[in-house]
């Protein structure tokens, strides 16, 4: 079968078409056949294996697909690896059934980027309603999604960041009640005049470095900054203890990878956010979709910051 393959580490160039074996399909797995496979911001870094594990060469990245099943299902699942190619087996715990109503393109945007943004401001920042909330990357496939949950969930005022002026315009369609750049030069004192000249209560992070530091900076006593990405692949400073104790901020970290071993953290969350979308309430952003074979340019656009929303892969073409 047709797949995307890596034989050694680096940028997008290691990602080369390839044939290679059909998958395995252990007794607790469930074969899909492949219409979309979702491109996460997470595969760039598993190509130059910079991720919080060390992957393993051969490998076909890709961690979620829309497909259907031999039986006929409409299925969604999350996969630990495998899903740029024509079929994969994904472990039957972590797949999902999708509505007839839900088209697939909306479906997928959900196991991976709808979960992150659920709990990050559920699990990891226990946002309340009426707190602010700072989304970074608000045009991407987690931010747009973050957006919309963030008042869903009843923020007092959602602060969208973003790169361009199209992408800061297209968050506050989403629901953002401003959006501004996201420079870090001057970054902390522009997220406190968005906020009315205060401190944020709740930012979500991906970028560190810089960003992070005037994310820090612009966090109220009692908030809680959230990290669940490093696009710049530039560590921040180390955060003294003291620091925290002395503003009472809070500094917490995020995987998605630490809610699949248990059902109520990712099988409910889904079966709501499918119901939201359902419903109307939660609208997915549909980024482009590149041919399976041109899965570099889609991670030098990622990369390069050129996409919105959700990106996908078509392995028909």
């Amino acid at each position: 079968m047709q797949a995307i393959q890596i034989t050694r580490f680096g940028g997008p160039e290691v990602l080369l078409s390839a044939d290679v074996p059909e998958p395995a399909v252990p007794a607790d797995h469930t074969l899909i056949e492949v219409e979309l496979a979702g491109v996460n911001y997470a595969d760039t870094h598993n190509v130059d294996n910079s991720y919080m594990t060390e992957a393993e060469l051969p490998l076909v990245p890709g961690t979620e697909v829309y497909g259907h099943t031999a039986d006929g299902r409409r299925v969604v699942a999350i996969v630990d690896s495998g899903g740029y190619a024509q079929r994969v087996a994904a472990p039957s715990r972590h797949v999902y059934d999708v509505p007839p109503d839900v088209p697939g393109p909306a479906a997928l945007a959900l196991p991976v980027q709808g979960l992150t943004a659920w709990h990050l401001l559920r699990t990891a920042a226990r946002m309340t309603a009426g707190e602010s909330v700072v989304v970074h990357s608000a045009a991407g496939g987690t931010g747009s999604l973050a957006v919309q949950l963030a008042r869903i969930f009843g923020a007092g005022r959602v602060i969208a960041v973003a790169s361009t002026t199209q992408k800061r315009a297209l968050a506050e369609r989403m629901g953002a009640d401003v959006a501004i750049d996201g420079d870090h030069r001057g970054l902390a004192d522009r997220l406190m005049r968005a906020n009315g000249g205060n401190p944020v209560d709740v930012i979500l992070e991906m970028t560190g470095g810089h960003v992070f530091e005037a994310s820090l900076d612009a966090l109220a006593p009692l908030g809680r900054l959230v990290c669940y990405g490093m696009a710049s692949r530039l560590p921040p400073r180390p955060v003294q203890p003291g620091r925290l104790m002395s503003t009472s901020k809070a500094v917490v970290g995020f995987w998605l990878q630490h809610c699949m071993d248990r059902p109520e953290l990712h099988a409910a969350p889904m079966e709501k956010l499918l119901q939201l979308v359902r419903e109307g309430s939660l609208k997915p952003l549909i980024g482009r979709t590149y041919p399976l074979s041109r899965a570099r340019a889609a991670h030098e656009d990622l990369r390069a910051r050129r996409t919105v929303g959700k990106v996908y892969l078509d392995p028909a073409h």
